[in-house]
C-alpha cells in the first residue's frame, strides 16, 4: 500500500514538473520565482558522475552518490529509477534535514552487457526542479585474458 502510495505522488510530481518545464524557458532552477520554491529543500551531489573503470563480464560493482540538502526544509526522495534493470539504486526512506548528508546506493549487475556503459539514475524528490540525474559510467570487457 505505502509503495502505491509513493509511486501516486511521484507520477503526480512528474506531471506537475513536465507542465512546468513546458512553459518556462531555459534554465528552470533560475526561472522560478514562487515563495515556496525559495524553502525548497536543495539535493546537491558530491559527484553525479561516477566511473567504475573497466570490469569483467558478470561482475557487480557499487557506488554510493553521497548528497547535502543544502536547502531550507527537510528532503524527502520519494523514487530512483535507473535506465535499465541491470541497475539498482537504494535511498534513504527517512526525510534528510537541510544541512544533513545521506546516499543513494546504486548497484550496476554487468552480466549479459559489454562495451561502454552508461546508466543514468533519475532521483525524484521534493527539490525544484523534482527530478535530479546522476550516472554510472564504465566498460565492460568480455575478453579478459590471464
Amino acid at each position: 500500500m505505502k509503495k502505491i502510495f509513493l509511486s501516486l505522488i511521484a507520477a503526480g510530481l512528474l506531471i506537475t514538473t513536465a507542465c512546468n518545464q513546458s512553459n518556462q524557458g531555459g534554465n528552470t532552477a533560475s526561472n522560478t520565482t514562487t515563495a515556496t520554491a525559495a524553502d525548497a529543500p536543495v539535493m546537491k551531489f558530491d559527484k553525479d558522475i561516477h566511473d567504475f573503470g573497466k570490469i569483467k563480464s558478470g561482475d557487480k560493482v557499487t557506488y554510493d552518490f553521497k548528497f547535502t540538502n543544502t536547502g531550507k526544509s527537510p528532503l524527502i526522495i520519494t523514487d530512483a529509477v535507473a535506465t535499465c534493470g541491470c541497475t539498482k539504486p537504494v535511498w534513504p526512506s527517512a526525510p534528510v534535514k537541510p544541512g544533513e548528508s545521506a546516499a543513494i546506493n546504486v548497484t550496476f549487475n554487468s552480466a549479459g552487457k559489454m562495451g561502454l556503459q552508461d546508466k543514468m539514475i533519475t532521483i525524484t524528490a521534493n527539490t525544484n526542479p523534482a527530478q535530479s540525474r546522476v550516472h554510472l559510467i564504465g566498460e565492460i570487457l568480455t575478453n579478459v585474458s590471464k
